[in-house]
């Protein structure tokens, strides 16, 4: 027969009881009061009853009590495996996401679970599943997105340059103008909207495929619109081209919109219809283009994208006055909400104080 386990002596039976009804793990509180009960003077076989469990369990319990105090009584769980990537290949595969593929050396423009795998087996003879790089981009901080479009050719020197000259171009403008004249910031920008219209993502089952119906008829019109994000307001026209005479409609309308008193500097791309000579511009406006192949300066591209994916995306458009309804709903429930246009449009470097 064995000899029996001496438990521990600096924790009186008193102090578990009190122990247990303090712990919020229920296991824990079950077997301090099973020890504490062995501390009374019970028999093992009762003692291990009271915890819910067999004389052997209760033994197994006391070693880990002796050893790690009543921490000791929690459940762990198994380390399992150790991971087959060491900080040395976690580094190479944080490199090789970060840097992405060059189609012409790697032969494809994205990578994959199965491409990262070739490499890790090909740089330092290791076998990977799918889900052990999945993991461990995970733990890297990376995750599945979709890229955010960049213009072809963009000069990236020239956006950075744009941003830093913008508040003495505000300086500039603000210096022909009554004093105390109010400075509000305008983005503006036109969209074709039609009925070969634009699939969205959606929420849908794992591995399923859902559909959505595509038009193929090319009826289409163009929404021109114009946001200000400091006031959270905006203007748009529904026009059926896009030209110099359509563009003056639109200038015409932002200018009824701009608060009385106050001058408005219009962010915009350099169209053609943009720039001409023959636009009139308002006197209660300013044009100031943005570098060529800069979207992403545009808060009104974001309306853009925020209008197609909650309104006018997976549509059919029965005929072209269809396409004018819905472009006014669109339009007219994004006013609905000006905090809306506040967050989507605004840019902090784009931001003036309106009183100076």
């Amino acid at each position: 027969m064995g000899t029996g386990i001496a438990l521990r002596t600096d924790y009186s039976s008193k102090e578990l009881r009190s122990l247990a009804r303090r712990v919020k793990n229920a296991g824990q509180a079950r077997r301090l009061l099973a020890i504490a009960a062995v501390l009374e003077g019970a028999l093992r076989e009762d003692a291990a009853k009271v915890g819910g469990m067999d004389r052997q369990t209760l033994r197994d319990w006391v070693l880990r009590f002796n050893e790690q105090g009543p921490e000791g009584l929690i459940n762990k769980s198994a380390p399992g495996a150790p991971c087959k990537l060491s900080k040395r290949h976690m580094a190479f595969l944080a490199r090789m996401v970060e840097e992405g593929p060059i189609p012409a050396v790697h032969g494809v423009v994205r990578w994959r679970a199965c491409d990262l795998i070739m490499r890790l087996h090909e740089e330092f003879g290791i076998s990977v599943s799918d889900d052990t790089i999945y993991r461990a981009l995970k733990k890297l901080g990376f995750s599945h997105v979709s890229a955010r479009p960049k213009a072809y050719k963009q000069d990236a020197d020239a956006l950075e340059a744009f941003k830093k000259s913008f508040p003495p171009g505000v300086a500039e403008i603000r210096a022909k103008l009554a004093p105390g004249t109010p400075i509000e910031v305008w983005c503006q920008d036109e969209m074709r909207v039609g009925q070969k219209n634009k699939l969205t993502y959606r929420w849908a089952r794992k591995g399923s495929r859902p559909r959505a119906t595509h038009d193929q008829r090319t009826q289409s019109t163009y929404l021109f619109g114009a946001v200000c994000p400091e006031r959270g307001t905006g203007a748009a026209l529904v026009l059926p081209t896009c030209n110099t005479e359509a563009m003056q409609l639109h200038l015409d309308e932002i200018a009824t919109k701009v608060t009385p008193g106050a001058h408005a500097i219009v962010l915009l791309d350099r169209a053609g219809w943009h720039g001409t000579n023959k636009l009139k511009i308002p006197r209660n406006i300013s044009l100031m283009p943005l570098p060529p192949r800069a979207p992403e300066l545009n808060g009104q591209e974001n309306i853009w994208q925020f209008m197609r994916q909650n309104w006018l995306s997976n549509r059919v458009f029965k005929c072209f006055d269809d396409i004018v309804d819905h472009c006014c709903y669109a339009w007219n429930t994004l006013i609905d909400q000006p905090w809306k246009i506040m967050s989507v449009a605004r840019r902090e470097w784009a931001t003036v104080d309106a009183s100076l």
